[in-house]
């Protein structure tokens, strides 16, 4: 008897959809790397409506984890989808799998980097930076202040209410985010607008 540890994540529900769309625009035959699954309803969802790649699945915290693997479990896709990988973002290098990394085309990263330290968006794009190729992509999902300031009045609160949490949390300047993501050679592909007020940022990995 398998014991059913899904987690369910309201976000995911309105999300989902929107997402995959943005992915369909630049998804190839391949692995994706997903830092930062949380319970793991993207990656089952991303890996039945593109079943030409593998979706490889990460994240720190162990009650995701087996989240994940339940949802693999119950999506009858165990034969498909590796097992989640115990990814701490800022420690490096990520052990990840060779024919993972051999046929790794890009990385996603949904919802993580304004609940996370700064140094975490740091370590998300030096190690992508050394992960990818030339050409590959690296995504950003979720809410953005541009030129340092909130694209909507809920943003600003739920900016307030992730500080409280952990003051050295919140929603990141897209400019700030840029430059760093240029340190590690990338250059920012395009800026798609998401429903309820957030952003897909598309990254490319330069020469």
């Amino acid at each position: 008897m398998i014991l059913d540890r899904r987690l369910f994540f309201s976000a995911t529900q309105r999300n989902r959809d929107c997402i995959g769309d943005v992915l369909s625009r630049i998804i190839k035959k391949g692995s994706v790397l997903e830092i930062g699954s949380g319970s793991g309803e993207h990656g089952v969802v991303f890996q039945k409506r593109f079943p030409e790649i593998i979706w490889q699945t990460s994240d720190p915290e162990l009650i995701h984890r087996k989240s994940i693997r339940s949802w693999i479990e119950y999506e009858d896709l165990i034969k498909i989808m590796p097992r989640p990988l115990e990814i701490h973002v800022e420690k490096i290098p990520w052990k990840i799998p060779l024919r993972i990394a051999n046929s790794l085309q890009g990385i996603v990263s949904i919802n993580m980097i304004h609940v996370a330290e700064w140094s975490c968006t740091v370590a998300l794009f030096r190690e992508s930076g050394k992960l990818l190729n030339k050409g590959q992509f690296l995504i950003l999902y979720g809410p953005f202040k541009i030129c340092n300031k909130h694209t909507s009045e809920s943003n600003y609160f739920f900016d307030n209410s992730l500080k409280i949490q952990n003051d050295l949390w919140g929603i990141r300047n897209l400019e700030e985010v840029c430059d760093e993501s240029k340190k590690n050679g990338f250059y920012q592909e395009d800026i798609i607008s998401m429903p309820a007020n957030n952003f897909s940022i598309i990254y490319r990995k330069g020469s």
